[in-house]
């Protein structure tokens, strides 16, 4: 696949196929996303890698019940059109996805939120370049249980930038509209 080919491909999938991707996969995908770049070549990217689906429920519920609670200190919040899917017990933020990879960092890195956001874009790619499918789940970001994060080997400096999930896709959805390059000015 050459790269425009794999920029055409990556779509987030949200609807997986049950098969497990197989460890060894997650770690290839894993050595590919360590060359990606960050500040200063800092590389503070650190990764949870959790395949147990029971555990991947509780994060979700975990997940929703603090976006709830934030929804409910700030009923302006724009997370407020989620509100519906949190209450549903059904919604798994995660999507069911076989696998559920977490870049995290530690805290007070002023570039972290770049840093991890140029990782998860390349494992992305690297996912897609394998027949994966994966998703960005911002909404799975807001794990607070202090006994889950022990759980799931959270440093303590550290917080989750980018949740992503992978997969085999049961359906990859078109793609949407695209603009063209919004150019401001050229000088």
């Amino acid at each position: 696949m050459d790269f425009q080919e794999l920029l055409k491909k990556r779509r987030s999938i949200r609807d997986f196929r049950t098969e497990e991707v197989p460890l060894p996969v997650v770690q290839e995908i894993l050595q590919d996303t360590c060359l990606a770049p960050t500040a200063g070549n800092g590389q503070p990217c650190r990764f949870i890698i959790i395949r147990d689906r029971g555990v991947m429920k509780r994060l979700s519920d975990d997940s929703k019940k603090s976006l709830l609670a934030d929804i409910s200190g700030n009923p302006d919040s724009p997370l407020k059109k989620y509100e519906a899917a949190l209450k549903d017990e059904r919604f798994n933020v995660f999507y069911n996805a076989p696998c559920l990879v977490l870049i995290t960092g530690p805290m007070g890195i002023h570039s972290l939120e770049v840093d991890c956001a140029l990782t998860a874009a390349y494992f992305m790619f690297s996912a897609v370049s394998r027949g994966l499918g994966t998703c960005w789940i911002a909404l799975g970001a807001h794990i607070r249980d202090p006994k889950l994060l022990k759980e799931i080997g959270m440093p303590k400096n550290c917080r989750i930038v980018a949740p992503i999930v992978l997969g085999y896709p049961a359906d990859i959805p078109e793609a949407s509209e695209r603009h063209a390059p919004d150019i401001a000015k050229i000088i």
